[in-house]
């Protein structure tokens, strides 16, 4: 079973923004994968995660290979094994497959372009620690914060395995999947395209961004995203803000003692929402059906138990996104 707590509807039902998401998912992807699918249950955000995905991983002419490189190995460094398999696989489908074994054995491959690449990646994960910054292009730096997010979102609602019994975890299958996938994952993509879907906010682009529609597309699923922040009180709010700035990525020994530590001076119609949104932006996997339960006893829809998460996960991501502010005043 796919899904951890619920099943999104079918991408045949889908309308509105949502089925356009969906198409060019088909068009430009490989198609509507469980990730977009739960979140079509919050068709903004869905819009929001799909364009910054297109336009950082899959539009302009930087390197593919690298950026599905730099997306496999945050996935690894937030332990999100549903992202790793999937951009593994990519990787094969580039032609790439010794970098993509590196990767699925947790090593960093001999090259030196993408050893930097590799380190620079993982040190993301705790960027105050690591004084981290971005001395590369807006697709690649796009790429890192897209999986940030998405990685957060996936191992929080999917269960971690593409195919029963984690067959997408054998070399053999790997290389037959890349090679059936390799067609579409060589397409080149024209950047923009999404940005229609997106209710686009004037802000302008972040510095690190320059012109290009990565930026226009991360504001719009930081907004979107953070929306889900008012479902909670101001308390519960700061609470998740203020743990991810002072916690730096740090992975919680145990994170349902951890949680439980830190909400107990939240108000108690807050305290299973803050819950939920703290182990999104840390240890997403740790979010139990005995949490949800909780949580939809005074929120019983599907949208809400996904902006919760998406609160979390882009407040983590924004802690990402800041150091790259920080370093471009």
């Amino acid at each position: 079973m796919t899904y951890r707590f619920f099943t999104p509807i079918p991408p045949r039902a889908a309308t509105g923004r949502t089925a356009a998401v969906y198409q060019q998912l088909r068009d430009d992807f490989l198609g509507p994968l469980p990730t977009f699918q739960a979140l079509s249950a919050v068709p903004e955000v869905l819009a929001a995660t799909w364009a910054l995905m297109r336009e950082a991983l899959l539009a302009g002419d930087a390197s593919r290979v690298e950026r599905e490189l730099v997306a496999a190995v945050v996935s690894r460094a937030n332990r999100c094994q549903f992202c790793v398999d999937a951009h593994v696989l990519l990787l094969h489908a580039l032609g790439a497959p010794t970098v993509a074994e590196a990767v699925a054995r947790g090593e960093t491959p001999p090259e030196p372009r993408y050893a930097q690449l590799v380190t620079w990646a993982q040190a993301s994960r705790n960027p105050r620690a690591a004084d981290w910054t971005s001395p590369y292009r807006p697709e690649i730096t796009g790429t890192l914060l897209a999986f940030h997010f998405i990685n957060r979102v996936a191992s929080a609602l999917l269960h971690p395995d593409l195919l029963p019994g984690g067959l997408q975890r054998s070399p053999l299958v790997r290389s037959v999947g890349g090679r059936l996938y390799a067609r579409a994952a060589r397409e080149s993509r024209e950047p923009g395209r999404s940005l229609p879907l997106l209710d686009v906010d004037p802000t302008p682009a972040p510095a690190w961004a320059g012109d290009s529609p990565v930026g226009v597309a991360y504001l719009s699923l930081r907004d979107a995203a953070t929306r889900g922040g008012d479902l909670l009180g101001e308390v519960a709010r700061q609470t998740v803000t203020a743990t991810v700035r002072w916690e730096d990525g740090r992975f919680p020994a145990r994170p349902a003692d951890w949680a439980v530590d830190l909400v107990r001076d939240v108000p108690g119609r807050d305290r299973i929402g803050t819950r939920i949104a703290l182990l999104a932006a840390f240890a997403p996997g740790a979010i139990s059906p005995g949490d949800v339960a909780l949580w939809r006893l005074s929120h019983p829809a599907d949208a809400d138990l996904v902006q919760v998460v998406a609160f979390g996960a882009i407040t983590a991501t924004d802690h990402v996104a800041r150091a790259l502010a920080s370093a471009h005043r």
